[in-house]
């Protein structure tokens, strides 16, 4: 099983095991098979492993990778996970901006221009009318930047994933979230064909009873979700046509 936990943190082979071995036990009890856990880093060797089917299963942030898994390279969709991931766009507290129009000719920060939630953000504000490519927006590398930028009156506004550290604790913080996009399949875990259906029907089996044990319940917190949510395909795919559009 392949992880990426995209570019957040700087989790190692061994955190990526402890955090998500758990997972792999259950999948391992629901199958009969074996299951290792293996970080891959790079986004560049995740699509090309895909590409050539060396994982059985891959669990991945951002959901446009397992999303092209599916469309392009025959992978199934097992779950995704819950919460859902969403665009924010940050303002501090007293900020006179009141609605997402308000965004127009104001200074924004955006996440590095090429990341999936920068993609993700320009989607969720050209549905409201707004084409970022003209306003004024400045692209930072990470998103703890753009929060502490808003903070700090640098900018006007600035857009971080809902499930990003930034996001969590923006409004604990005292800031204001000024719009929030709908919400998007998140953290998918899809299994290559060579995983036969009767394998996958008893691993989404084993997932819809994690919540109901303790153990269960210790399992999705390390891994920082309430549930899996099984679901066809098509919302998967949606996003991918919904970020290219």
């Amino acid at each position: 099983m392949a992880v990426s936990e995209g570019t957040s943190g700087g989790i190692d082979s061994a955190q990526v095991l402890a955090k998500y071995g758990p997972l792999a036990r259950v999948i391992e009890k629901a199958t009969g098979h074996k299951v290792s856990v293996v970080l891959t880093r790079e986004f560049s060797r995740l699509e090309q492993d895909m590409k050539a089917g060396k994982s059985h299963f891959v669990m991945a942030r951002p959901s446009d990778y397992p999303a092209r898994g599916v469309r392009d390279y025959g992978y199934q969709l097992v779950s995704t996970m819950n919460p859902e991931g969403r665009c924010y766009i940050l303002v501090n507290k007293d900020s006179p901006l009141k609605t997402v129009q308000d965004l127009k000719g104001k200074r924004l920060l955006f996440p590095e221009k090429v990341s999936y939630m920068s993609k993700f953000c320009r989607a969720a504000l050209r549905d409201q009318g707004i084409d970022v490519e003209k306003e004024k927006v400045t692209y930072m590398r990470e998103q703890d930047a753009v929060a502490w930028s808003v903070e700090k009156g640098v900018a006007d506004a600035g857009a971080v994933a809902s499930y990003s550290a930034p996001g969590k604790r923006w409004e604990k913080s005292g800031g204001r979230i000024l719009f929030q996009s709908v919400a998007q399949p998140y953290f998918p875990l899809i299994a290559s064909k060579d995983v036969a259906p009767a394998d996958i029907a008893r691993i989404q089996d084993a997932f819809r009873k994690l919540e109901q044990t303790d153990d269960g319940a210790e399992t999705l917190s390390q891994i920082g979700v309430r549930e899996f949510h099984m679901e066809d395909e098509k919302r998967l795919l949606g996003l991918l046509k919904w970020l290219e559009q």
